[in-house]
């Protein structure tokens, strides 16, 4: 025992060895949360023998859940890490064990970003639609929204719904969005197909409908550990709440100033009041920071403590003192950039790699000035965002391939079945869908009873077939690093790269190969294809490390979880941070955590920046109330600001903020609500905008409706 407390404070010793019941443990940024939650888990195993299997730990992303799951197999020795993941992939655990109860297959599809998409091009070009109509990217998002608010009981029509029901639901819908969404729940049925969404409701439904499972699940769950708690959501919340229900043993990990997802659902509240609703509940504050100095915790705690609705706590330096918190006022954002690049290049030239500095800011457009910059001076960089790794097309090619070995689903049949080119373009593609709809069958099946006809001779068919044919008998059995690397050599498809001189995405390909290897490393006996093929469907970029020596360029939201030696927090202007998108009181506070969680990234060096000039719209740039919210004796200026500025922007401020809305007071109005305005009289609000904290009300005197913002005196109408 004495070994696995070996290094651990008093609050992470406290946390480790809490085994029973509701544990809240608020863990502030740097605190080790990680380390504690993975000695926890050996603790458990180690000292008091529980069964890993016996044990979900739940993490936010598939990066921290392999980081941990690699920490635990070193302290237990076990290969046997029980279940340490997202809740996505826990919920396909469930689904793949149980879901036969909702008569979904065991080998049902995850679906990605880009499967979603070749779904929609298919509903695009049935139904006449184009990108100007939707663009796929809103097509997605109005495809969430309407399975979390709008029809929240979509999951039923898959399941009751006969396809050809459920198609003719399609066929007869006339608005664009009712279009795309039943195309779209058309298409998932086809294939068996589930998104993120469906994974966490169909989990949900199982166990309302069937006691006994939701009962084993509960009983073989012993323990249950959630990390980053503050971002949980309601539907992961309900969830939490029923795989707890039998041992009740629920030990959670948040820190309310890391709040910063509110926009997607999640709710501080559920950390907040834990012990409310879950009486008898231990906290266990954990404040001390491992990974900052105190001159960059000074200004990070000077900054949160100007929100008013939190826990108030303070975070305590472990490290030695460092450097001060630079602060640069700059005339322009190309004077800001090139600022930046100085202390780049000044700190490379006393040895530090370029892979230790990130820059970080609120939205993607500010950064141009800074690419500019760096592509002038010739300092490497890498931009964390556009396409990400796994949705890269030769990534996404090679995938397709395992996947065809496996299940020879439709989406894997289109990407690759003329990659390289066989021969097989959109006449034979045309006569296969057409074969397939016809018989009721895949379309590999349809190719398969289709290699005798006239069509398709002096095509690749029969080589393709033979391909799928020779790899699926034993694919299971074999490692998925051997199966994938024998794939791309058979198929021609990396010969076809080095003929095009594709060495970059020949380079995209040995990283696959390289973190196909990993992850049978990490995994042991569960990396099978099956297990390969779920787990990189839920993946995302943030997942994805990049080992390269170059400068990491990212949103604030993207860092959320990362940490960085150097870190240069730009555009602090306001209207960019905060956002000019800001209008209440609650989103403020977030804005706020959200420099916070930025500032917080830093270990060694912080560096602040703003620039004078003028917004897209001509108005001009202030300095953000963030930097004035730091107390300036813990900020070292490479040029003291001109009282005029500040005096400017102090003004500005505090007219912006007359006119924050506080939600959390005040009436507000639901949709279908009837109304009377002071002016244009009686009416019923037709949408409720709380991003723009805005109504669209038809008046009955006005023939178009109006967009009236939350602000304005409005009566309740009754009857």
């Amino acid at each position: 025992m004495e070994e696995s407390m070996k290094g651990l404070n008093a609050a992470q010793e406290e946390a480790v060895t809490s085994t029973e019941g509701f544990i809240r443990v608020i863990a502030g940024a740097g605190s080790g949360k990680t380390r504690a939650l993975s000695q926890r888990f050996a603790y458990l195993v180690n000292e008091i023998g529980i069964l890993p299997g016996n044990i979900l730990c739940v993490t936010f992303t598939n990066k921290s859940a392999n980081e941990m799951r690699q920490r635990i197999h070193h302290l237990t020795g076990d290969n046997d890490t029980g279940y340490i993941c997202t809740f996505h992939s826990f919920c396909v655990s469930i689904l793949q064990e149980d879901g036969h109860a909702l008569q979904y297959p065991k080998n049902f599809l995850v679906l990605d970003n880009a499967d979603i998409d070749a779904m929609l091009q298919l509903i695009y070009e049935e139904r006449g639609l184009t990108l100007r109509d939707m663009s796929f990217s809103s097509a997605r998002d109005m495809i969430e929204m309407q399975k979390l608010f709008q029809k929240p009981e979509y999951y039923l029509d898959l399941f009751a719904l006969p396809h050809d029901a459920l198609r003719q639901k399609y066929e007869s819908a006339q608005g664009v969005s009712d279009i795309i969404f039943y195309g779209y729940l058309c298409q998932q049925k086809k294939c068996f197909g589930l998104d993120y969404n469906d994974l966490l409701k169909f989990s949900l439904y199982l166990f309302e409908q069937h006691g006994d499972i939701r009962l084993k699940w509960q009983q073989r769950l012993e323990y249950i550990m959630i990390d980053e708690f503050q971002d949980i959501d309601s539907i992961q919340y309900d969830l939490m709440r029923v795989l707890c229900g039998y041992h009740g043993n629920l030990f959670v990990v948040g820190d309310p100033d890391q709040t910063i997802y509110t926009w997607r659902g999640a709710n501080v509240k559920y950390l907040l009041e834990f012990d409310k609703v879950f009486p008898g509940t231990k906290t266990i504050l954990m404040m001390d920071n491992y990974r900052s100095t105190p001159e960059i915790l000074a200004a990070a705690n000077s900054l949160i403590d100007k929100n008013l609705l939190r826990m108030k706590k303070e975070l305590r330096p472990v490290l030695p003192g460092g450097a001060p918190v630079l602060c640069r006022f700059a005339d322009s954002p190309e004077a800001e950039a090139q600022w930046m690049a100085d202390q780049m290049e000044r700190l490379h030239g006393e040895g530090v790699p370029f892979r230790e500095m990130a820059v970080l800011y609120r939205a993607h457009h500010v950064s141009r000035a800074v690419e500019e910059e760096l592509l002038r001076r010739e300092i490497p960089y890498t931009i964390y965002s556009g396409v990400q790794f796994f949705m890269r097309r030769e990534v996404k090619d090679a995938l397709s391939y395992l996947r065809m070995v496996a299940d020879r689903d439709d989406l894997a049949f289109r990407r690759i079945l003329n990659l390289p080119k066989r021969n097989l373009g959109r006449r034979r593609m045309a006569f296969l869908e057409q074969y397939a709809q016809d018989k009721a069958c895949s379309l590999y099946e349809a190719l398969c009873d289709s290699l005798e006809d006239p069509l398709f001779k002096g095509t690749g068919a029969q080589d393709f077939v033979a391909l799928i044919e020779r790899f699926s008998p034993g694919c299971e059995q074999r490692p998925v690093s051997e199966l994938l690397s024998a794939l791309l050599d058979e198929s021609g498809y990396e010969a076809m790269l080095r003929t095009e001189g594709s060495q970059e995405r020949l380079d995209n390909l040995a990283e696959l190969k390289q973190s196909v290897y990993e992850y049978e490393t990490s995994c042991g006996e569960e990396s099978t294809l099956e297990h390969y093929l779920t787990h990189i469907a839920l993946f995302t970029n943030s997942d994805a490390e990049d080992r390269s020596d170059k400068v990491k360029l990212m949103t604030v939201h993207t860092a959320k979880g990362l940490e960085f030696p150097y870190v240069f927090l730009c555009a602090m202007n306001e209207g960019i941070f905060p956002s000019k998108k800001t209008n209440t009181l609650q989103a403020m506070e977030e804005e706020r955590r959200l420099a916070f969680v930025a500032m917080t990234r830093a270990e060694k060096g912080l560096y602040l920046t703003e620039a004078e000039g003028r917004n897209f719209d001509g108005s001009p740039r202030y300095p953000s109330r963030f930097l004035l919210d730091i107390d300036e004796t813990l900020l070292a200026y490479t040029q003291k600001p001109q009282d005029h500025l500040i005096a400017k922007a102090q003004d500005y401020i505090n007219f912006n903020s007359r006119y924050l809305l506080d939600h959390s007071q005040g009436q507000h109005f639901a949709r279908g609500q009837r109304i009377k305005h002071s002016i244009f009289g009686p009416g019923t609000i037709v949408e409720v905008d709380m991003e723009k904290a805005a109504y669209t009300i038809q008046f009955e005197k006005i023939e178009t409706p109006r967009t009236i913002t939350f602000r304005a005196k409005l009566e309740v109408l009754q009857g």
